[in-house]
């Protein structure tokens, strides 16, 4: 095979493979009570799946890793050489449909991962080819149903940004935005916790996952996939593959908003966000004292350096009010993040305080702005996305849809 040309992934015909598509019908058939899919089941469907460089079944090579089944509802991921990873989503989506013709298969997640290293397989001519990830064609972004894609990020973690996009979220719908929240933290999900949110998704179509509906807004997370003490062990390429899935095989919709939680720091998420979805801005988050800071002004850096505007900087834990005597500290010291963003000729879009009442809402999986509507501090998270929506009405209006060009300087 000549390098770069693109490989054909086939399962052959064995006894697994015909029964389940002579079967397959009943499977679609939601109607009546079927067994769950057993974990037997589904190794021994994947034993049909061969890799098309190694010339073995996914199972014999142990690549199948992290196998949950539960209701119905399949998930796993193959682990696979880094170097081979950009060119494999055809043996994904192969193994994905071998599963999916299972009777009790309800839905199918497979994810690619690369956590080690796969023996090599011996060149086709006698030389190996550069395995260049592929770039997309044009007109092929994702997310495009979604009017507005924002971005909530900061430059360091601890900083309550996972918090602020989940209350930015609900705030975005209880004003009558069409919403939805994607947790791009693959390394530390939250949104299970945050959201409360049982169970896994589910698909309706058997072709795309739905969202899971939590206070009015659509949100998915790799939380709603593994179990919550599961770590995630991938390498930059894996995590941009998950994260493009989490955007094109999920049945978004049209959407006026889609609030994206974005992991710290500036690596690789950061940059898949810029280049294949037209983000309409990003939110820094950030805590007043200068060390925090200076990792915003990295985080607000970055945005600009691909192209991407910055709408304004948050304040979190800005004050401490003590709930018994009402006295005010200013544990982080106060008006950091104003002065930040006056320097840097950006909005400063208002502080939330350091308060045990947000705290535990978020724990308990029932964010402050639905779990207290009309207080202060959900009015505070509604203040600011009344803000945003004025900014992006006009961003929208003057940004094109096409991605923006990463520059290197």
């Amino acid at each position: 095979m000549e390098a770069g040309a693109s490989r054909a992934i086939t399962a052959p015909v064995c006894s697994n493979t015909l029964k389940a598509r002579r079967r397959g019908v009943q499977r679609r058939n939601r109607s009546k009570v079927m067994a769950t899919v057993s974990e037997q089941q589904v190794i021994d469907a994947l034993r049909c799946v061969v890799d098309p460089d190694l010339k073995r079944d996914v199972v014999s090579l142990g690549m199948v890793q992290g196998l949950r089944i539960k209701d119905g509802h399949v998930a796993f991921t193959l682990e696979v050489d880094p170097e081979r990873g950009p060119r494999l989503e055809p043996l994904r989506k192969l193994a994905e449909k071998t599963v999916h013709a299972l009777p009790g298969a309800l839905t199918v997640s497979v994810v690619l991962t690369a956590q080690r290293r796969q023996p090599a397989a011996a060149p086709a001519h006698g030389h190996a080819h550069p395995h260049a990830a592929p770039q997309p064609p044009a007109g092929s972004q994702l997310l495009n149903d979604v009017r507005a894609i924002i971005a909530v990020a900061s430059g360091k973690g601890g900083v309550g940004k996972s918090t602020t996009a989940v209350n930015l979220a609900l705030a975005f719908a209880r004003l009558g935005q069409r919403t939805g929240l994607l947790d791009a933290d693959i390394y530390g999900p939250s949104m299970r916790r945050l959201l409360g949110v049982e169970g896994q998704p589910q698909s309706a179509d058997g072709q795309k996952l739905d969202p899971m509906v939590k206070y009015g807004v659509k949100a998915m997370s790799m939380a709603f996939l593994v179990d919550e003490d599961t770590p995630i062990v991938w390498r930059g390429p894996m995590v941009q593959s998950a994260l493009e899935q989490m955007m094109r095989d999920i049945n978004w919709g049209p959407l006026d908003i889609m609030v994206v939680d974005m992991p710290p720091g500036t690596g690789d998420t950061q940059l898949t966000m810029a280049q294949k979805v037209p983000l309409a801005g990003a939110v820094i988050v950030s805590t007043p004292q200068d060390i925090a800071l200076i990792d915003a002004r990295k985080g607000l850096n970055m945005f600009r350096k691909v192209n991407v505007p910055v709408l304004g900087l948050i304040e979190n834990m800005s004050y401490f009010c003590c709930p018994n005597c009402g006295h005010r500290t200013e544990i982080f010291g106060h008006g950091g993040a104003q002065r930040e963003a006056e320097r840097l000729g950006m909005d400063f879009l208002g502080e939330i305080p350091l308060d045990v009442v947000i705290r535990e809402t978020s724990d308990a999986g029932h964010p402050i702005v639905a779990a207290v509507p009309e207080g202060e501090h959900a009015r505070a998270y509604l203040a600011i996305a009344e803000k945003l929506i004025r900014t992006i009405d006009t961003s929208v209006a003057v940004r094109s849809a096409t991605a923006p060009r990463i520059v290197i300087s």
